[in-house]
C-alpha cells in the first residue's frame, strides 16, 4: 500500500480514494471510503492506456459480472461499478468490500510455507469457487499467487478471468490488446485450449507453493520451465505426505486424469473451508500482518475530514505546498503525497512505483541486468490465432499491500519485489536465500517464466471467450444455470472439536426480549453465535419429530416419550411417555399442546406436559386405523384413515360352488377440530397400497376448498397404471369434505413437488422445470427453466414471491404473477442430492436451506448468502459419525437447526 500519486483519481462514484492498494497488469486498486456511510471499499480502476482499446471494456465488465455472480463465500461482494473518473462512457472501475488480507506470495515471503491445515483451508476455499464456475463448463483462468489473498477468516479470490490474473498487458498493432498469463499448463504448451482441468493444474501449483515456498518445477534454468512442465514429473518431496497424492493428481499431464474441483474441495476440507478455518487459521506472523494492515486502513482519513480537523498555521493559513496538494521529496528522494503518507508510513518508506512501462523497481543505486535469453521453447508459447507478435512485456512492480511490522519478519516494500520474492525476475535482484529460512522461493519461471514480466507466458489476443457465468441471470437458458460438481464423497465425515455439544439443560440463556442481531455479511460456515445449544440425552433415542408450539416450546417426540424445550433458554422443561411417537405439536386453542400419537389424540399442558384431554382413536373413529396428518389450518387437522371390511361372495349360480368372501380395505379422508375435539366430516377415497391407508398432503388451502396430493408410494399398482406417469390433484370442499374434482397438470409426475396458493394457482415440478397452472382449469401460466439434470423440490410461497429449491443444490426466488426469475444461488454443497428443504424466518427476510451436508441462510429478497452452518457431527471426538440431514424450524427471531439429537438456536432477521 502506498500514497496516492498526483495523477491518481480521487473520486469513484460515492467513494473517495485514500491510498493505492496495489497495481496489476490491467488495473490499479485503491483503498477508498464512502464518507456518508463510512464503508471501506477496494476499487479496481482500469489502466487508461488499456481502457482505450475497444476490446478491453467488454472483457473488463464480463469479469466484473463474474465476480458479482460469485459474490459470497470466498469472493467479496461487489458494491458498485461506475464510469471512468473523467466521465468516459464505459464502466471502467468496480468497487468491492475491503477485507484485510495478504497475497499468497507476500504471506509466504513473511512466514514461509504454510502449515498443512492452512494449505487445506486455502485450497478448499479456492476449489469451492472453482466448482461453481466449472459447473457451467467454463474455466476461470484467474489463479495466480497474487490473486489469492489470505484473510483472517479464510482465503479470497480477486481475479475472475485472464484479464485480472494477467502478468502483463499491452496494446499491440491496430489497437489489439494482448495479455501474458503468469502460468502455463501442459495443454497450453501443446497448443490446446484451456479447460476446467487447466484451473486444477494451476491450483496444484499454488498448493505446492503454499506448502513448500517453491513450486514443483523450479529446479533448473528458467528458460526451460515450459519443457519441465510439459515433460517432467513434479517434485513434491517437500509437500506434507497427507497432501502429496492430491496435489500430484492435480498436476497430472493428462487433463482427464485430474480431479474435479468439488473432489479437491471435499478431500481438503470435507466440512468446508470455513468450517475448518473456524477458530483461526493463519500462522501468528500472518495474523499480525493482517491486523496491522487493517489498522493502517482504518487510520486513513478522507482528505476533506482531515483538513477540517487540522489547525491553521500561525498566519492563519496552511503550508502552501500542502494547500496546493504539491508533492515533496521524502527521505531517500522518494516523492510522496504529504497528506496521505502521514497515515501510511509507520515503517521504512517504500520505494515509489515507476510508470507501468518501466522495469521492476530496484534498490537505490542498483542497475538492472538484461533479462536472460529465452530458449525457443519459452519463446514459442502458444498464441491465439491473430495475436500479434510482441516482445516480452515489461512489468511494473506490484504494490504489496499491508507490509506488516512483524518482529523478525522482513518489511516488504510496496514498489519492488524483495530478494527471493516469487515475482522477482531471475537476475533482477541478488538472491541471498529465503528471508524466512525455509525452502527457497520460486523464480518467475515457476508459474512459469513470465510471472515477473520476463519470460514466455502465453500471449492471448482479446476479445477472449466470454467470462464464465457461475450463477444465472434471470433470462439465462437452462444450459447456463448453476450446478454443483459431484465430489467423490458419500457423506460428511466429521469428528469432535469444532464445537462442543452441551448436555441437557446446559445452555446459554437468550430471549426474544432482546432484538436479534442482523445476520452478518460473512462467509458460508460462519453462522452467528447460537443463542443456545440443546443435546437430546444419549440415554434416549434420537427424536423422530420436532415442532414449534406457539413460538414458546420446541416439542420433540421419540420412541419412548415426548419432551419440551424452552425456546427462550434451550432448557428441557418436561418429558411425557404418553406422547411417544407423536406427530407435529399444534396449538389447540390458547393453552394446550395437541399431539397425535399412533393410537390417540392428546392435549397436554405446556407448562409441565400433563395430559389434560385424551381421545383414543377407537373411541372417536371406531375401527379406523388413523394415518399421518395431511395438513392443518387453525383448529382443523386433516388426515386419512382406513379399515378392512368383509365383502361377501355373491350367491353362486345353480350348480356352481360359492366363492370366498374377500377382505377389502376402505379408506377415508377426515377433518377434525382439535379445539372442540370433534370430527367435522369424513369422505370415502380410494384405498392406498396395502395396508390400505393412502398418504395425503395438503398442497393448498383456499377459501372454499383444499387441494390434496397423494404420496406416490401409497398409490396402488392399478392407480399407477391408470395415471400413465402423471400425478393427480384432488379438490375437497372445506365445509362438507365433498370431492369436487380430480385434475392432472401438464406432465407433472405423481412424485413431483407441488404447492398452491390462495389465489388459485398451482406450482408443480415438470421435468427439470417449474410450471404454474390455473388450478381449476389446469391451464399453463408460465414456466421457469431449471438446471439440466436437476429437479425442483417443493416451492415455498411468500407474498409476491415463490422461493424455489433444486436438486442441483440451488435455491431462488420467482415472481408469482409473471414467473420472472428474481435470483438463484447455490448452497455451495459440493455433491448433488435431494433438493434442500427451505424455510422462511417469521419475518420473511431470511431464507434457510437445509440438506444432508449443511444449512445455508440467504437474504430472501436478494439471494445474498448470509451464513453457512455445519455441526461437528458427533457428541464426542470418538463418537459415531452422524449422517442425518439437517432440519430447520423458525419461531419469532429464532431459527432452530436440528441434526439428529443436536439442536442449535440461531438469531435470524
Amino acid at each position: 500500500m502506498e500514497a496516492l500519486r498526483q495523477d491518481d483519481p480521487r473520486r469513484f462514484g460515492r467513494f473517495t480514494a485514500l491510498a493505492r492498494y496495489d497495481e496489476r497488469a490491467s488495473a490499479v486498486r485503491y483503498v477508498a471510503r464512502d464518507t456518508a456511510s463510512g464503508e471501506t471499499a477496494l476499487v479496481t480502476a482500469a489502466r487508461p492506456e488499456l481502457a482505450a482499446v475497444p476490446v478491453f471494456s467488454p472483457r473488463f465488465r464480463a469479469e466484473a459480472r463474474t465476480a458479482e455472480r460469485l459474490a459470497g463465500g470466498w469472493v467479496s461482494p461487489p458494491l458498485e461499478a461506475g464510469e471512468t473518473p473523467g466521465g468516459g462512457p464505459e464502466p471502467l472501475w468496480t468497487a468491492a468490500g475491503y477485507v484485510p488480507a495478504l497475497p499468497l506470495d507476500e504471506a509466504v515471503g513473511i512466514a514461509g510455507p504454510l502449515p498443512e491445515r492452512a494449505v487445506r483451508i486455502l485450497g478448499a476455499g479456492v476449489a469451492e469457487i472453482l466448482s461453481r464456475v466449472h459447473a457451467t463448463g467454463a474455466a476461470l483462468q484467474g489463479l495466480a499467487p497474487g490473486t489469492v489473498l489470505l484473510a483472517a477468516d479464510g482465503p479470497r479470490l480477486t481475479a475472475f478471468g485472464p484479464l485480472g490474473a494477467a502478468a502483463s498487458a499491452e496494446v499491440g498493432p491496430e489497437g489489439r490488446l494482448s495479455v501474458r498469463l503468469g502460468y502455463l499448463t501442459p495443454e497450453q504448451i501443446a497448443g490446446e485450449e484451456v479447460s476446467t482441468a487447466s484451473d486444477l493444474f494451476v491450483l496444484g501449483l499454488l498448493l505446492a507453493y503454499a506448502a513448500t515456498g517453491t513450486t514443483p518445477f523450479t529446479e533448473g534454468p528458467a528458460e526451460e520451465a515450459t519443457r519441465r512442465i510439459a515433460e517432467d514429473e513434479p517434485e513434491l518431496d517437500g509437500v506434507p505426505q497427507e497432501l502429496r497424492v492430491l496435489i500430484a493428481s492435480c498436476l497430472a499431464k493428462d487433463p482427464a486424469e485430474r480431479p474435479s474441483a468439488g473432489t479437491v474441495a471435499a478431500e481438503l476440507a470435507l466440512e468446508g473451508a470455513a468450517g475448518l478455518a473456524r477458530g483461526g487459521w493463519l500462522p501468528d506472523p500472518l495474523a499480525v500482518a493482517v491486523a496491522n494492515q487493517e489498522a493502517r486502513v482504518r487510520a486513513l482519513e478522507v482528505p476533506e475530514a482531515r483538513d477540517a480537523k487540522e489547525a491553521p498555521g500561525a498566519d492563519g493559513t496552511r503550508d502552501a505546498e500542502e494547500a496546493a496538494g504539491a508533492e515533496t521529496a521524502g527521505p531517500g528522494g522518494v516523492e510522496e503525497d504529504r497528506g496521505a503518507t502521514r497515515f501510511l508510513n509507520t515503517g521504512p518508506r517504500p520505494p515509489r512505483h515507476d510508470p507501468p512501462t518501466t522495469r521492476l523497481a530496484l534498490p537505490r543505486g542498483a542497475t538492472a541486468p538484461p533479462p536472460p535469453a529465452l530458449a525457443p521453447a519459452a519463446q514459442q508459447a502458444p498464441t491465439v490465432p491473430g495475436a500479434p507478435a510482441v516482445a516480452p512485456a515489461a512489468q511494473s512492480a506490484p504494490a504489496v499491500p499491508g507490509a506488516p511490522a512483524v518482529p523478525g519478519a522482513p518489511a516488504a516494500p510496496s514498489g519492488a519485489p524483495q530478494p527471493g520474492h516469487p515475482y522477482a525476475a531471475p537476475g533482477s535482484v541478488p538472491q541471498s536465500g529465503p528471508p524466512h529460512g525455509g525452502p527457497a522461493p520460486y523464480p518467475a519461471a515457476a508459474l512459469p517464466a513470465g510471472a515477473g514480466g520476463v519470460g514466455g507466458g502465453p500471449m492471448v489476443s482479446l476479445p477472449l471467450p466470454p467470462a464464465p457465468a457461475p450463477a444465472p441471470d434471470p433470462g439465462a437458458s437452462r444450459r447456463t444455470l448453476l450446478t454443483i460438481a459431484a465430489a467423490a464423497v458419500g457423506g460428511l465425515v466429521v469428528g469432535g472439536g469444532a464445537m462442543a455439544a452441551l448436555g441437557s439443560g446446559n445452555s446459554a440463556a437468550a430471549t426474544d426480549d432482546k432484538p436479534a442481531p442482523k445476520p452478518r455479511r460473512t462467509l458460508p460456515g460462519q453462522a452467528p453465535e447460537p443463542r443456545w445449544i440443546y443435546t437430546h440425552p444419549a440415554s434416549e433415542a434420537p427424536p423422530l419429530t420436532a415442532a414449534v408450539w406457539r413460538d414458546e416450546l420446541l416439542v420433540l417426540t421419540g420412541e419412548s416419550q415426548a419432551a419440551a424445550v424452552d425456546l427462550r433458554t434451550g432448557k428441557r422443561l418436561w418429558q411425557r411417555a404418553d406422547a411417544a411417537k407423536g406427530q407435529a405439536a399444534l396449538a389447540a386453542g390458547a393453552g394446550l399442546v395437541f399431539v397425535a400419537s399412533p393410537t390417540e389424540f392428546l392435549w397436554l399442558a405446556p407448562k409441565d406436559g400433563e395430559v389434560v384431554h385424551r381421545v383414543r382413536h377407537t373411541d372417536a373413529f371406531g375401527d379406523l386405523a388413523v394415518g399421518p396428518l395431511a395438513g392443518a389450518s387453525g383448529p382443523v387437522v386433516w388426515f386419512t384413515a382406513s379399515h378392512t371390511v368383509t365383502v361377501k361372495a355373491p350367491k353362486p349360480k345353480k350348480g356352481k360352488k360359492k366363492g370366498k368372501d374377500q377382505q377389502v380395505p376402505q379408506a377415508f379422508f377426515l377433518a377434525y377440530d382439535i379445539v372442540r375435539r370433534k370430527e367435522l366430516w369424513r369422505t370415502p377415497v380410494p384405498a392406498g397400497r396395502a395396508p390400505g391407508t393412502p398418504s395425503y398432503r395438503v398442497a393448498a388451502e383456499r377459501s372454499a376448498d383444499i387441494l390434496v396430493r397423494q404420496s406416490a408410494a401409497s398409490l396402488t399398482p392399478a392407480e399407477v397404471r391408470a395415471a400413465k406417469g402423471k400425478g393427480s390433484v384432488r379438490s375437497f370442499d372445506q365445509k362438507t369434505g365433498k370431492l369436487l374434482w380430480i385434475k392432472q397438470y401438464g406432465a407433472a409426475a405423481p412424485e413431483a413437488a407441488t404447492a398452491g396458493d390462495e389465489d388459485g394457482t398451482l406450482y408443480a415440478a415438470v421435468g427439470t422445470d417449474l410450471e404454474a397452472f390455473e388450478a381449476n382449469t389446469a391451464k399453463p401460466l408460465w414456466r421457469v427453466e431449471g438446471t439440466a439434470g436437476s429437479v425442483y423440490g417443493t416451492p415455498l410461497i411468500a407474498g409476491p414471491l415463490i422461493h424455489t429449491t433444486e436438486s442441483s443444490q440451488s435455491v431462488g426466488a420467482v415472481e408469482r404473477e409473471s414467473g420472472r426469475l428474481v435470483w438463484r444461488r447455490s448452497t455451495e454443497v459440493p455433491a448433488p442430492g435431494n433438493a434442500p428443504a427451505i424455510t422462511l424466518s417469521s419475518s420473511g427476510k431470511t431464507l434457510i436451506a437445509a440438506d444432508a451436508v449443511q444449512v445455508t441462510a440467504f437474504a430472501a429478497d436478494s439471494g445474498e448468502r448470509l451464513w453457512k452452518f455445519q455441526d461437528i457431527g458427533a457428541a464426542e471426538p470418538k463418537g459415531a459419525t452422524v449422517s442425518a440431514p439437517y432440519r430447520v424450524l423458525t419461531a419469532g427471531k429464532t431459527a432452530v437447526v436440528q441434526r439428529e439429537r443436536s439442536f442449535y438456536a440461531f438469531p435470524v432477521a
